[in-house]
């Protein structure tokens, strides 16, 4: 009878002790921007959404503004590699030096509006998108969205190439990006966005180029960007993801937790970020920008003088992937 006493108390007691060690799991998630943004906010409803549907028992803390790697997002990937981060919503802007084949994205004017973007994430493409990913110890879970990306700086309207001629325009540390901007006649500027607001103000550099929902909410209107072209040069795709080494200790349900909570974060902020499009865009011009739309012609002239990017940037990408996004842009 004490045995059995005593082997009921030891099961309690083991029982107990694995209670205690599910229910303190806590996470690091890293983004780039705060929740005033729609990218932050994709962030904060993942962690709201695995709270709830974990019962408490998985915390996911966010950290905005790059602040575990220091502000420089180009590290994100890497220190997410390396477990110095478990979790991340990120940019494939900011992921592409470590994961090549993510710079179809930044391919410009590959893809004209949602429906393009939709098509490649949503297919074949995208599939090879994640599959390049986690190819690099990284788990991707779901898509978000940043935006495409416009122009704006202190100068004069933009409407041709000709009229980017010898702007500094602030830049993400991509390289196709360099090249992207050089191909047009601008003097691109690699610096973190924490850098990029100083740089501004000043006038170290003339322009940026960023998602309507950056430009709105960083108020970079106030720092001497009176001129906004809207061009669609490029799509910023997020991905919900998770160190490999994560990934593999938890229990398949809470891998299921965590999947289908980025999968509908995703989701969520995707429809927040396009919805508020034309809203943003009428507070810009009521803020005094002048708001530049280019015509058919317009628009081609900038895609002309960028073909050079596609022909030396697709073998660093890869054929078949950015024949898979072609292909579902068609259709």
């Amino acid at each position: 009878m004490k045995l059995t006493r005593c082997l009921t108390a030891l099961a309690a007691a083991a029982a107990l002790s694995a209670t205690f060690s599910v229910a303190a799991r806590e996470y690091s998630v890293s983004t780039v921007l705060s929740d005033a943004f729609p990218w932050g906010q994709a962030a904060q409803k993942w962690a709201d959404l695995v709270a709830e549907r974990s019962n408490g028992e998985i915390t996911l803390r966010v950290y905005p503004n790059a602040q575990l790697v220091a502000g420089d997002q180009t590290k994100e990937f890497s220190a997410m590699r390396s477990g110095l981060i478990d979790m991340a919503v990120g940019s494939t802007i900011n992921w592409s030096p470590q994961v090549p084949e993510l710079n179809l994205f930044s391919l410009p004017f590959l893809m004209a509006n949602s429906a393009d973007l939709d098509a490649i994430t949503q297919g074949e493409a995208g599939k090879q998108a994640f599959a390049a990913i986690e190819k690099r110890g990284i788990v991707p879970l779901a898509w978000g969205e940043n935006g495409f990306r416009e122009i704006s700086n202190s100068s004069k309207p933009v409407k041709t190439p000709a009229d980017l001629s010898g702007l500094k325009i602030r830049v993400v540390g991509s390289p196709l990006f360099q090249d992207t901007f050089t191909a047009l006649g601008a003097n691109p500027t690699q610096m973190s966005w924490a850098d990029a607001k100083p740089a501004l103000t000043t006038g170290a550099v003339d322009g940026q180029e960023n998602p309507l929902s950056v430009f709105d909410v960083a108020r970079v209107d106030q720092v001497g960007q009176k001129y906004l072209t809207l061009w669609h040069y490029m799509a910023d795709p997020l991905v919900f993801a998770v160190n490999q080494r994560v990934w593999k200790q938890l229990p398949e349900a809470d891998r299921e937790i965590l999947r289908q909570a980025a999968i509908d974060a995703g989701e969520w902020e995707i429809e927040l970020s396009r919805s508020a499009e034309a809203k943003r865009l009428e507070d810009i011009r009521a803020r005094g920008v002048e708001v530049t739309e280019l015509s058919d012609a317009e628009h081609q002239a900038f895609v002309e003088a960028t073909r050079v990017v596609h022909e030396k940037w697709a073998p660093k990408i890869g054929a078949e992937l950015i024949e898979a996004a072609r292909t579902a842009i068609a259709e």
